[in-house]
């Protein structure tokens, strides 16, 4: 089988929170590592998703200490989806941008 990596950013506005990190993460810019294997035998190309990673702290922030801690995918949405909730919410806020690069 053959794998992949597919490197994205996601940006908070705000502090949030994620499974799997204990701590409450400062708003700024992350990236978001997702590995990917490829399904043999098929007609057509197909992947299945095998891990996602968030890379600790944000890319902005200097640090010596690097991590990246394993995520569920459907938790990050929902921290994402929280977040530009919040922005919405924020008097005189412009809509949250996108969160995908």
């Amino acid at each position: 089988m053959s794998a992949r990596s597919t490197e994205t950013t996601v940006t908070f506005s705000h502090a949030f929170q994620i499974k799997g990190v204990d701590e409450t993460l400062p708003p700024g810019t992350y990236l978001l590592v997702t590995e990917e294997e490829r399904l043999d035998g098929l007609s057509f190309p197909a992947w299945h998703r095998t891990a996602t990673q968030l890379h600790l702290p944000a890319i902005a922030t200097a640090s010596a200490m690097r991590q990246a801690v394993t995520i569920d995918p459907e938790d990050m949405a929902t921290a994402l989806i929280a977040d530009g909730k919040l922005g919405a919410a924020a008097p005189g806020g412009a809509p949250p941008e996108s969160r995908r690069a």
